[in-house]
Formats: structure tokens, C-alpha cells, sequence
């Protein structure tokens, strides 16, 4: 069975490519790290609950995308240009100039709301793709004790989606089997509170777990079964570094 990688690797590379994206600025470069974290995701994931998580980061970004363009669009400061529709306009104080809601909307707008849009989600997308690539167990067993509330926090964090895709599961699982139906708007409405509750009560039940198991309590960090750090893992932080220090 092949080895995975440390588990800082794909964090120093996501962390890379994010500032990388950022510093670009660049809609363009946005869709390439998109692309490129993608293809990494769906060549080393392993096939674990946190593996699955990137698909829902995925349908996360386009919803935010989705709902960034349309704010942007219909609420700002006009920019002039080309215009492609125009949306009825509502009339807003004296103390709030330059400011309107609807109006022509032009071309100029349009590319201005999907730049900084997508910008958005793919630092989103990047740092889901790190999140399922990465087991958060093996991450706890690498992070200092000296920071081990933090590192419970982290861990919380790193673990409600991959957790939450597995409840997704589950709970559609159970609705077929008592005939109920998984599709439309009723069924999501009918999802979300056991969702939330479950994939939530489980990443506490790690943290109580842990606190349980005295993490935290030894500053001395046990031996048994080190993560080492290999060349692979060398090569992947310094790609990402690479195209940081080429941005």
C-alpha cells in the first residue's frame, strides 16, 4: 500500500497556490489553479470520508460564484461601458451617492463581478482540495502539543465537511429505504437539520475523545509510529513555492 504524503505537504501547496492566486489577481489564473487542484484531487485522494468533501467544495464555490456575479450586477457602483441588459432601478437616499440597485448593466460589470468571483471561489476550491486530501487524524498527530487547543479547533474545522459528506449519505440512504423522496427542495429542507446536528456531533465527539485521551496534557510527544518526512513531500511543497515565487 502506497504511503501518503506528510501531512503538511498538501497545505504548504494549497497555502502556495492560494497567495499565488491572490498576488495574480487574475481571473485567468484563477481558473487554471481551479483546474490544477482538480486534477491533483482526483489523482491522489484516497478513498475516505474526506476524500469525498471536494465534490461538495466544488457545488460551494459555484453557489458563491453564482451569488457574487448577481450581487454584483444588480448592486454597486456603476461601471461604464458596454450595456448588455438593464434591470429596474430603485431609488436609495441622498446619503448613500454613487451607490445603485439595478440599472444598466454593462459588459465591463459583468467581467468585474466574474473576476473577483471566481478569485473567491478559488481560494475556496484550493483549500477544500487540501482539506480531502488530507487525513485531519494524521494531521492532529503532527501539529505541536504546545498548541493543542488550537490544534483541536483545527482539527473540528478540517473534519465537519468530509463529515458532513458522509452524513449526506447516510441520511439520503435512510430516507430511500423508508420510501421517502431524495430529490427537490423538500427533500434538502428535510436534510438539514439531522445533517447539521450529526456531522457536527461527530467532530465533537472527536474533540471530547481526544480531551478524554489526555491530549495536550504531556508536552512530550510520543514515538510510536512517526510521520516522517520524505523527498516526495519535499518536491510537492517546493512546486508550490515555485509558483509563489513566480507570482
Amino acid at each position: 500500500m502506497k504511503k501518503p504524503p506528510h501531512p503538511y505537504t498538501w497545505w504548504i501547496w494549497s497555502l502556495a497556490i492560494a497567495i499565488s492566486v491572490v498576488r495574480f489577481n487574475n481571473p485567468y489564473c484563477a481558473i487554471a489553479a481551479i483546474a490544477l487542484v482538480g486534477f491533483v484531487v482526483m489523482s491522489q485522494r484516497e478513498d475516505a470520508p474526506w476524500g469525498k468533501s471536494f465534490n461538495w467544495t466544488l457545488k460551494i464555490a459555484i453557489w458563491i460564484l453564482t451569488v457574487r456575479t448577481l450581487i454584483g450586477v444588480t448592486i454597486g457602483v456603476p461601471i461604464p461601458g458596454t450595456t448588455i441588459f438593464t434591470l429596474p432601478r430603485m431609488p436609495l437616499p441622498d446619503w448613500m451617492p454613487g451607490i445603485r440597485v439595478g440599472g444598466a448593466v454593462t459588459a465591463e460589470r459583468l467581467a468585474s463581478a466574474l473576476s473577483e468571483g471566481l478569485i473567491i471561489c478559488a481560494i475556496i476550491v484550493i483549500f477544500g482540495a487540501a482539506s480531502s486530501l488530507t487525513s485531519p487524524h494524521r494531521l492532529l498527530r503532527v501539529l505541536p502539543v504546545h498548541i493543542y487547543e488550537f490544534a483541536t479547533a483545527v482539527v473540528i474545522a478540517t473534519s465537519v465537511l468530509p463529515q458532513l459528506v458522509t452524513s449526506v449519505a447516510r441520511i439520503r440512504q435512510a430516507q430511500r429505504l423508508r420510501g421517502q423522496s431524495t430529490k427537490g427542495i423538500s427533500s434538502y429542507r428535510r436534510l438539514a437539520i439531522p445533517l447539521l446536528e450529526e456531522s457536527l456531533a461527530r467532530s465533537l465527539d472527536l474533540a471530547a475523545a481526544m480531551d478524554a485521551r489526555g491530549y495536550g496534557v504531556s508536552r512530550k510527544r510520543s514515538r510510536y509510529r512517526p510521520i516522517n518526512w520524505q523527498l516526495r513531500d519535499t518536491a510537492i511543497a517546493a512546486s508550490g513555492l515555485l509558483i509563489l515565487a513566480l507570482s
